[in-house]
């Protein structure tokens, strides 16, 4: 069974949140990656930014659903239209990335990374051994590794 180990890169492609989204960008392309690992000095994994997040910068900004009742105005979903408009607008990585970041040990099944990529859509995770970084896989990963698996 192949694992996440057999299948991340190692080690990991990493950013600081103080990166600007520039720099990244002209990284990513260079280096045909698909995202990095956010670090902070001490090394611990604070988020990851993606392509995703980049192409984010540059769609319309959805506004938020409003509806008229009895001569007021409602509306809903502020909040994710201010985060979407940090964004687009942002100049750094930390203003760009996801904070929230599902990780998985380097001992996990293709299987379970494969189901996390589908249900949660998330295109890089970072692999962890305990508390500390040890690679990134991505969707490119997963398919290798498919591939590699059932011997195709």
């Amino acid at each position: 069974m192949i694992q996440a180990k057999d299948a991340m890169v190692s080690p990991p492609f990493t950013v600081s949140p103080e990166t600007t989204v520039l720099e990244f960008a002209r990284t990513v392309e260079d280096k045909n990656l698909s995202g990095a690992a956010v670090v902070d000095k001490e090394g611990r994994l604070v988020g990851v930014v993606t392509e995703s997040d980049l192409i984010d910068q540059h769609k319309r900004l959805h506004l938020p659903t409003v509806i008229t009742l009895f001569d007021s105005v409602l509306s809903f979903n502020t909040h994710k239209m201010g985060e979407q408009m940090k964004k687009m607008v942002g100049a750094k990585v930390e203003d760009i990335m996801t904070r929230v970041v599902t990780t998985v040990d380097e001992s996990a099944s293709l299987e379970d990374i494969a189901t996390i990529m589908a249900e949660e859509k998330k295109h890089l995770i970072p692999v962890m051994r305990g508390k500390e970084l040890v690679g990134l896989i991505d969707r490119s990963h997963v398919i290798r590794a498919i591939i590699k698996e059932k011997g195709v």
